[in-house]
């Protein structure tokens, strides 16, 4: 497994534990009330799970599982891929930043643009390795 993927897997893990710790204390604020302020965790939660879990898995897998050139480099431009997963990770911290800081909400849609620039890029390294099957 290249080392870009064992990266980008090993932070969408790091995504789901925080995420299920998160959703964990918010189902239990549920059952037993002990803070109202606790379900501010909501966007935090879903920006965790959808993006920081899901996406990053599945660019990290798709990095991994596509076909590899028969030329080097065999996974295409890593570099670029690097840039990606940096980006995707600053701006998932941008859009929680965004979150928590009322007074810089304007991090939010920056951070959003940032992650799109992220999978944008992924998607750039990733899209010259699609091919039909048997080619």
């Amino acid at each position: 497994m290249p080392r870009l993927s064992v990266w980008i897997i090993r932070s969408a893990l790091m995504h789901l534990g925080i995420g299920i710790t998160l959703g964990t204390l918010m189902l239990w604020n549920k059952g037993s009330l002990f803070d109202a302020r606790i379900w501010l965790l909501v966007s935090t939660h879903l920006e965790l799970l959808i993006v920081g879990w899901l996406m990053q898995l599945a660019l990290g897998v798709a990095f991994w599982i596509l076909p590899r050139f028969t030329h080097e480099p065999r996974y295409g431009n890593v570099r670029r891929g690097w840039g990606g997963f940096i980006l995707l990770n600053s701006g998932i911290l941008l859009v929680i930043l965004g979150i928590w800081l009322p007074d810089l909400s304007n991090l939010q849609p920056i951070g959003r643009l940032v992650e799109l620039l992220s999978v944008i890029t992924l998607a750039s390294v990733l899209w010259p390795r699609v091919k039909p099957f048997g080619v």
